[in-house]
């Protein structure tokens, strides 16, 4: 078994003040013994208006906050999943929504890009995303192996898509890591279910850091970041503000679970 934690941030323009707040909520996660940590997307910057996160991006490799994750990572000996952060895009005004993976010895092991663009009116209100003004799609989910099992990453919208889990699951997923920004309004109706389901339908074990509180522009994100087991168990759960939840993540369990419970083994339609 390995304690796996999930940071909860209300992050704000400032990336400065971000990386210091993210890297006091990493060292609580560490100091309890957590050895895999997640941030949530936009840890570094949730800007005033869309386009504030196209004039910090970096290069892919180098610029402060890819350092502050490779250095911290290393800093505490942990495996350190970076949320997302902006990277240079193809065009000059968006950027790529990266999510960066680095092991304990802070070296980066892995880049995924955000696949699925939030382009939504949402009902019952008069709040509009329109990610793809901004943000150039990914194509691919990726699987890697690490000392806790085998970890894929969904971001945010990514969940609303079961097929895209499917296809991680057949590269042999166990973890999933899904940070987010969810809003108040879609949280409130949608969050909790979703990442049940996603574990449920997969049985994985789902590690959900999110954002959580208000936001300079205006933007109020639902927080509830949570950690979910095989069999659709809330294990732990930060509602509102900036916070820390962790587990046991059990990979023996799961075994058992998926081997006594086959129904992934049951599937008659597959992903192409």
């Amino acid at each position: 078994m390995s304690i796996c934690a999930a940071i909860q941030m209300a992050s704000s323009p400032n990336v400065a003040s971000n990386l210091l707040e993210a890297g006091k909520l990493i060292s609580e996660a560490a100091s309890a013994g957590a050895k895999l940590i997640a941030l949530p997307e936009n840890f570094a910057i949730m800007g005033e208006h869309e386009l504030d996160k196209v004039k910090v991006r970096e290069s892919d490799g180098e610029g402060p906050i890819q350092t502050f994750l490779s250095e911290t990572a290393k800093k505490h000996a942990v495996w350190l999943v970076g949320g997302t952060i902006p990277l240079a895009a193809d065009a000059d005004n968006k950027v790529r929504a990266a999510c960066l993976v680095y092991n304990d010895k802070g070296e980066r092991v892995v880049r995924y890009d955000k696949v699925h663009l939030f382009d939504v009116s949402v009902p019952g209100s008069d709040e509009e995303y329109r990610e793809s003004d901004s943000i150039e799609e990914g194509s691919e989910p990726i699987v890697i192996d690490t000392p806790f099992g085998r970890l894929g990453i969904a971001v945010c919208y990514d969940l609303r898509f079961p097929e895209f889990f499917r296809k991680m699951l057949e590269q042999k997923v166990e973890i999933v890591i899904v940070p987010s920004a969810f809003t108040a309004e879609t949280g409130a109706a949608h969050w909790e279910v979703l990442l049940r389901a996603r574990a449920i339908e997969n049985l994985c074990y789902i590690i959900a850091p999110n954002q959580g509180g208000f936001h300079l522009n205006g933007r109020k994100t639902f927080g509830h970041s949570m950690i979910v087991d095989p069999w659709g168990v809330v294990l732990d759960c930060h509602k509102t503000g900036a916070g820390v939840v962790s587990c046991d993540v059990d990979l023996e369990r799961l075994g058992k679970v998926r081997s006594s419970f086959p129904v992934l083994n049951h599937r008659r339609f597959f992903c192409k």
